[in-house]
């Protein structure tokens, strides 16, 4: 995926709101930029941090730039929660994702359990039907090695079993954890953040849903998919 505009830089004075982040651009002026991320983002609102910023094409819109990426001891790591599924979507046209090649069709947030949607719905190549599951990733704390999730999500472990389900009905399912940043050898569940969560993933991996992980090329002009990565 590319970025929206070139990108503009600056340094992280806070993340504050959720939604909302305070920068110093590097012409010196201060802004308040959204912060395209609901979650802890553990480890990489340091304030101080050089952050890489988008410009919205729409003029009137409040916040005028987005943060996209932040870099943390040298690496550049993704922030904004929506580049994930836009990165997804290009590999799949592409047939760059081995593990999920083959299927004719693509739909994109299809309803399916309870009151669920589904990142990407596959259909037509081989297997008849393929839901993948989208998570963005962020976190390494040691190792190389990426987890997910940072903080407690209720949602994330509903979603493994709702897949769960899906499986002892016949259909393959995936969650493929995108880990925006270059540096990922392997992957695992951070179940001492989220023990819920790790205990759903368990269910859902006995029952024969499919994990997949990869990093990501992180450049100025967008982000790609790199490499799979080893699931611990």
């Amino acid at each position: 995926m590319s970025f929206p505009s070139e990108l503009t830089y600056g340094t992280l004075i806070k993340r504050y709101k959720r939604f909302l982040a305070d920068v110093k651009f590097d012409s010196g002026e201060e802004l308040t930029v959204h912060c395209p991320n609901p979650g802890a983002m553990m480890g990489i609102t340091t304030p101080g941090s050089r952050v890489a910023l988008s410009k919205a094409a729409n003029p009137a819109r409040k916040l005028a730039y987005s943060w996209e990426m932040v870099e943390i001891n040298g690496i550049w790591i993704g922030t904004n929660t929506n580049n994930p599924n836009l990165i997804v979507a290009k590999a799949l046209a592409q047939g760059t994702i081995p593990e999920l090649a083959g299927y004719k069709n693509i739909k994109a947030e299809v309803k399916y359990g309870q009151n669920s949607r589904i990142d990407f719905f596959l259909t037509d190549g081989p297997t008849e039907m393929c839901l993948v599951e989208v998570k963005n990733v962020h976190l390494i704390r040691n190792d190389y090695m990426a987890e997910f999730p940072d903080c407690v999500t209720a949602r994330g472990a509903k979603h493994q079993l709702e897949l769960a389900e899906q499986v002892k009905n016949g259909v393959r399912s995936v969650v493929l954890y995108v880990v925006q940043r270059e540096d990922a050898l392997t992957f695992r569940v951070a179940d001492d953040l989220d023990k819920a969560y790790g205990e759903a993933s368990q269910q859902a991996t006995k029952a024969g849903v499919e994990t997949l992980a990869y990093s990501c090329n992180m450049e100025a002009s967008g982000i790609t998919l790199k490499q799979s990565l080893e699931i611990l």
